[in-house]
C-alpha cells in the first residue's frame, strides 16, 4: 500500500500532482511545462522496457516502484543568476530534505528520488554545468551520505551498461537526479577506480557478497581455466 503523502515543501511535486491546478497555480508556465515534459519522459521512456537497452526490464528498474509508492519528486529551479557555490548549496538543501521525507524505511527508501529540473538551463551549457556541479559535490555526497547523483540533458553521451550504443540520459529538459545509493551501483563504477574504492568501503563485506552473487549468475565457470 502506498504511504500517505506528506507535503514537505511547496516546491516538490509528485508526478500525479502536476495536473492538480491547486498545487501548481503558483508555478510559472515555463516551469510547469518543463516539469510535465520531464514527467512524461520518465513515464514513457525511463519506466518501461526498451529494445536497445541490452537487458530485460525497464530502462531504470527502480522507477516503476518509485511511481507506485509515490516516492519520486520533481522540483523546478532557475539557476541563471546563481553562482556555482550557490547551486552546490541549493542541492545540499535538497539532500537534507531528502533524508527527512517519506519513505524512510530501509527497504522502501531505495525507491525515493528527487528530480531537480533546471528550467532555464540551456542545452549548450548543460554539460559544463553538470560537470562542475558533480565534481564539487558527487564524491563527497556518496561517501558521507550515500547519495547518488547524475545529470540528464540533451547531448549527454553516457551509455547503458549493457549496450554502449544506447543513450538513456537524454532528457528533454536538464535535470539532476538525486537518489539513495544501492549496492548494485558497482556496475556503474567498474571503470572508475576511485569510485569503486569508495563503493567498497561504503558497503564492506556486503560488497564482496554482491559481487559473488553476480559472478555466480555468469557462465564463466562453464570452461574453467586449467591450473598447474
Amino acid at each position: 500500500m502506498p504511504f500517505m503523502r506528506q507535503q514537505p515543501t511547496s516546491n516538490l511535486f509528485g508526478i500525479e500532482e502536476l495536473e492538480d491546478a491547486d498545487r501548481t497555480r503558483k508555478l510559472a508556465d515555463s516551469d510547469l511545462d518543463a516539469l510535465r515534459a520531464v514527467a512524461d519522459w520518465i513515464k514513457t521512456f525511463v519506466a518501461v522496457p526498451h529494445k536497445d537497452l541490452g537487458r530485460t526490464g525497464p530502462v531504470c528498474p527502480f522507477v516503476p516502484g518509485a511511481l507506485e509508492q509515490h516516492a519520486l519528486w520533481l522540483a523546478p529551479e532557475q539557476i541563471a543568476d546563481r553562482t556555482g557555490p550557490d547551486v552546490v548549496e541549493l542541492i545540499q538543501r535538497y539532500q537534507r530534505l531528502f533524508k527527512d521525507i517519506e519513505p524512510t524505511g530501509q527497504e522502501s527508501a531505495i525507491y525515493k528520488s528527487f528530480v531537480v529540473v533546471f528550467t532555464d538551463l540551456f542545452e549548450d551549457r548543460a554539460r559544463a554545468f553538470f560537470d562542475d556541479l558533480l565534481e564539487s559535490l558527487a564524491g563527497l555526497s556518496y561517501a558521507t551520505d550515500g547519495f547518488v547523483m547524475g545529470g540528464f540533458y540533451e547531448g549527454n553521451e553516457g551509455t547503458a551498461i549493457y549496450n554502449v550504443s544506447f543513450h538513456p540520459f537524454l532528457s528533454p529538459v536538464p535535470f539532476l537526479l538525486v537518489r539513495q545509493a544501492v549496492i548494485s551501483d558497482w556496475k556503474f563504477f567498474l571503470d572508475n577506480e576511485e569510485w569503486l574504492n569508495i563503493w567498497a568501503r561504503r558497503h564492506g563485506e556486503s560488497a564482496v557478497r554482491a559481487l559473488a552473487d553476480e559472478l555466480r549468475r555468469l557462465q564463466w565457470r562453464a570452461n574453467p581455466p586449467h591450473v598447474g
